[in-house]
């Protein structure tokens, strides 16, 4: 990994999760000093993803959960038997990167908007790699 990378952890405590790591990445963002560019956020991880979607009200990360579960049920009739299938389907569709502007040292996000870290087979100790581009 190189040194331009930021890397923290987040420990997740459920099975599945959303956790919002806005201030996570925006400090990431600030300690880098870059007033305008771009904001690279990736997980190395096959059963996790990142999100860009609504933090304001905790009933949509419901319904994102609830309706990946419907795309991709504990039940599935897997062929991969480690048990986590389900995980590795939820987390390619949701992926595992975003891009986000920085302006004026922020991150260019909507009113309502935060980035989350998608947890699809936890509990467990996630890593997240930010790489700030200045223009």
């Amino acid at each position: 990994m190189g040194s331009g990378i930021i890397e923290f952890k987040v420990r997740t405590s459920q099975r599945e999760e959303f956790v919002d790591i806005t201030p996570l990445v925006q400090q990431a963002v600030t300690q880098k000093g870059v007033d305008s560019g771009i904001c690279h956020i990736f997980v190395p991880h096959t059963t996790c993803g990142i999100t860009i979607n609504e933090n304001a009200d905790p009933d949509v990360v419901t319904d994102l959960s609830e309706t990946l579960d419907k795309l991709a049920p504990a039940e599935g009739g897997y062929r991969h038997k480690e048990g986590n299938a389900p995980a590795h389907v939820k987390a390619s569709l949701v992926g595992s990167s975003e891009s986000i502007f920085i302006e004026g040292g922020r991150l260019c996000l909507g009113t309502w908007q935060g980035i989350f870290l998608c947890e699809f087979d936890g509990p467990r100790q996630r890593k997240v790699w930010v790489k700030v581009i200045d223009d």
